[in-house]
Formats: C-alpha cells, sequence, structure tokens
C-alpha cells in the first residue's frame, strides 16, 4: 500500500554509512530513515546558525 509521505533517497560511501549507523545506534532510532532524518534536520539547524551569526571580517 502507497503511503502519502514524502520520500528521499541518499547514497552514502562506505564510511558515512558507517558513522550513520553509529548514530542510529547510540541514539536508538528503530530504522535508518529516522536516523538519517535527524542527521538532516541537525545539519539544517547549523546552517539556520551559521546564517544568522555575522561574520568577523578577514585580517589581511
Amino acid at each position: 500500500m502507497a503511503t502519502k509521505s514524502l520520500r528521499y533517497m541518499i547514497s552514502v560511501d562506505e564510511e558515512m554509512f558507517r558513522e550513520m549507523e553509529a548514530f542510529r545506534f547510540e541514539r536508538r532510532f528503530p530504522t535508518h530513515s529516522q536516523a538519517a532524518a535527524e542527521l538532516i534536520r541537525l545539519g539544517l539547524e547549523v546552517v539556520k546558525q551559521e546564517k544568522m551569526t555575522p561574520k568577523a571580517p578577514k585580517d589581511r
């Protein structure tokens, strides 16, 4: 049965897969999808914070 949930597919290398598996295990996510979604959320929060933080002028 089809779902109405939005879906994404991502491809990762072996190293990233191992890191994601460790994250999933440590945080006790039951599925790969839930762990990947949480990692994406965390990354988006960092991006938003960086946008809101004024950048220091570079010394030349």
